[in-house]
């Protein structure tokens, strides 16, 4: 069913859960997995000195981030490719969706609602909208502190 399972991440706790599961998946059906970091220049693109000091320490951060989905990938038995990218996020996740076929992207949120998903925008969301392939959102789970403050 599933040939190649795409699992983008920014290193986050929402990421890892996700990872969790794009790997389970991966393993069920013998998929290939693609681990992707999007080094977003939306994000930095407004600083007009050390712009490219924060672009090489996020470049060094996916790495990280992708290296750690590599070697757990590996350590379940799961073909993977790990890839940094440029560019903003939601739009360099859909391209890579359609430059490599994938069948199923597994992505992290953290389930934001009302006003905080409006302000902060949601890179989740906008993959869901625009891509070609099926979109499964991994929820994280509220940490205590963020249960306490909703009450």
């Amino acid at each position: 069913m599933y040939d190649s399972i795409l699992v983008p991440t920014d290193g986050s706790d929402a990421s890892e859960g996700a990872v969790e599961h794009a790997i389970e998946l991966a393993t069920q059906y013998d998929a290939t997995l693609h681990a992707l970091y999007v080094v977003d220049t939306g994000a930095y693109s407004s600083l007009e000195m050390g712009a490219e000091i924060v672009a090489e320490a996020l470049q060094e951060e996916g790495k990280k981030a992708v290296d750690r989905i590599e070697t757990a990938a590996e350590e379940a038995g799961v073909s993977v490719e790990a890839t940094v990218k440029t560019g903003l996020a939601h739009r360099s996740i859909v391209d890579y969706v359609d430059e490599e076929g994938i069948d199923l992207v597994v992505m992290g949120t953290h389930g934001r609602t009302g006003v905080g998903r409006f302000l902060l925008g949601s890179v989740a969301e906008k993959v869901i909208r625009t891509a070609d392939a099926p979109v499964m959102t991994v929820r994280t789970p509220k940490s205590a502190d963020e249960e306490e403050s909703e009450e």
